[in-house]
């Protein structure tokens, strides 16, 4: 009988994961080179994609816990194991507080356990004169210097973006709370900081000169999230096990499950990286799923995007220079950074020569993930509105290669959907009338889970949209106005389709026009390439 695999879904512990007999990918040589790449370090990276069981491995290195890295990667780096004092701060706790009496207040409690073993005097009556008189004890009584290690610095201010008066007088109290690191400089071997996104104007940024943004760095690019090659390496057996439960062979496992959680990249040509988060709860699970989106979309992520009006239908293909995904949040224009920062966008391709970047979303699962935030936000919809009779008669036909039985279902189930009063017409304030039917076909193919592109850039132009099943493409022009056949007539005169035709599946151009009125589609033509 096989061993039975233990995954370490919900554990974010390196000690335990080890002691345990957790399944763990072996990092430790990355780990080993950000100990030793400088004094001040900060990475971002999306939630739930490893950054805690990162921070909880250096703590165990610093710490000296040699016996817990043994047949590891790093054993063939590191000779010394000296044992530093290692302040590990996790601000998650931080997270939803209401005001800034309440962090201040956290922040001492979070810090109790350290003063406990280092001591407190009664003057540190805030958060940055505990934080200073903790590392002064630790290196006196060690008479070594101190790891500092802070996991999710920004939690606290996320969740208060778009309320400038509460993110101000927070943000104080953090600001406060940062500054011994610059001013304890001498006392200090190692500072790692984790979070998500930039706020230029706390200490942390401002004021140490020598904070040295890892974020995009490709030595550190696969430093969270699995690579292609510890999947077909490491995680073999799990694919293996897996495609055994789901009556497939290991190949096609694969494949489905790059399509679903690969994608991700952190650096410019450095390799995909898969979720790691998700990727290990399939395998408990046994099941492909969303799981990254099981707690929803981020409330600040879903605000930022109302606030600057995003166009989610550009997201699958951006380009854009480095400055415009990697900004201080601060200095925000558009939601953009945020996107990159949280990981619903990532980096696809770059081009040294114009120092050109292409964002894109990264895999299947952030494409229907965001469904559940969105369309209630770009239709007036609910993500139940989607009826699953519609689901199910609409994929059937798509996978028969029937578009015109698709667009059948399609008519009649936006005839009978109820739009929230008035949401057409704000909407086509912001945007054109095309592009609030273009949201809701995007959103609702991505519903279906069909791999849908808008906005697809070829040669003459700009493709409203693309459909991709296993067997046919669908190259869709949508029109409020014009007529069906002009639709299609614009796809054959720009060559929209011409992208695909070397692609072995069968291509079908599809020209719509929708009612204004009914709200709904009113005609369409096909025609094979």
């Amino acid at each position: 009988m096989a061993t039975e695999r233990r995954y370490p879904v919900g554990i974010q512990t390196f000690e335990r994961i080890i002691k345990d007999g957790y399944i763990y990918v072996d990092k430790t040589d990355l780990v080993w080179k950000l100990a030793h790449y400088a004094t001040f370090i900060f990475m971002s990276r999306p939630r739930r994609f490893g950054k805690s069981l990162l921070t909880s491995t250096l703590d165990s290195y610093f710490k000296g816990d040699r016996e817990l890295f043994e047949g590891l990667k790093i054993m063939s780096l590191e000779k010394e194991w000296t044992q530093y004092p290692v302040l590990h701060l996790d601000l998650s706790v931080a997270k939803g507080q209401d005001n800034a009496k309440e962090l201040r207040e956290t922040l001492m409690w979070m810090m109790e356990p350290l003063a406990s073993i280092y001591g407190r005097k009664e003057t540190e009556t805030t958060p940055g004169k505990l934080l200073t008189g903790l590392i002064h004890r630790a290196k006196e009584k060690t008479g070594r210097q101190v790891a500092v290690i802070i996991d999710e610095y920004d939690a606290p201010l996320l969740d208060v973006l778009h309320s400038q008066e509460t993110l101000d007088a927070m943000r104080k109290v953090m600001q406060e709370f940062y500054v011994p690191l610059k001013a304890n400089e001498a006392y200090l071997k190692f500072c790692f900081i984790t979070g998500i996104t930039k706020f230029s104007q706390l200490s942390i940024f401002s004021t140490i000169n020598n904070l040295l943004n890892v974020s995009l760095d490709e030595t550190f690019a696969t430093i969270c999230g699995f690579t292609e090659k510890e999947l077909c390496t490491t995680l073999w057996p799990d694919i293996e096990r897996l495609a055994a439960a789901l009556k497939m062979t290991p190949e096609q496992m694969h494949d489905k499950l790059k399509l679903q959680y690969d994608g991700y990249h952190f650096a410019a040509g450095a390799p995909e990286v898969y979720n790691p988060f998700s990727l290990l709860n399939c395998f408990v699970r046994r099941k492909v799923s969303n799981y990254w989106f099981a707690s929803g979309t981020p409330t600040f992520l879903i605000k930022q995007m109302q606030h600057f009006h995003t166009d989610i239908t550009s997201l699958d293909s951006l380009d854009v220079p480095e400055s415009a995904f990697d900004q201080p949040t601060e200095n925000m224009k558009d939601a953009l950074p945020l996107l990159y920062q949280s990981g619903y966008l990532t980096i696809k391709d770059y081009d040294p020569d114009t120092e050109a970047y292409e964002l894109s979303i990264p895999n299947q699962e952030v494409r229907v993930g965001y469904i559940y935030g969105l369309l209630p936000t770009y239709t007036g919809l609910n993500s139940g509105d989607v009826q699953i009779g519609f689901a199910a008669k609409f994929w059937k036909a798509l996978r028969q290669n029937d578009i015109d039985l698709a667009m059948e279902h399609m008519q009649s189930y936006l005839a009978g959907i109820p739009y929230v009063e008035g949401f057409k017409q704000k909407f086509a304030e912001a945007t054109t009338k095309e592009g609030f039917y273009e949201y809701t076909f995007y959103l609702i193919f991505s519903m279906l889970n069909v791999y849908v592109r808008t906005q697809v850039k070829v040669a003459g132009g700009r493709t409203d949209m693309v459909i991709f099943m296993p067997d046919t493409i669908y190259v869709m022009e949508l029109k409020v106005g014009d007529s069906a056949r002009q639709a299609l007539d614009q796809i054959n005169a720009r060559g929209y389709a011409k992208p695909y035709l070397s692609d072995g599946r069968r291509v079908v151009k599809v020209g719509v026009r929708f009612d204004t009125d009914k709200h709904t589609v009113s005609e369409w033509e096909t025609e094979e390439a």
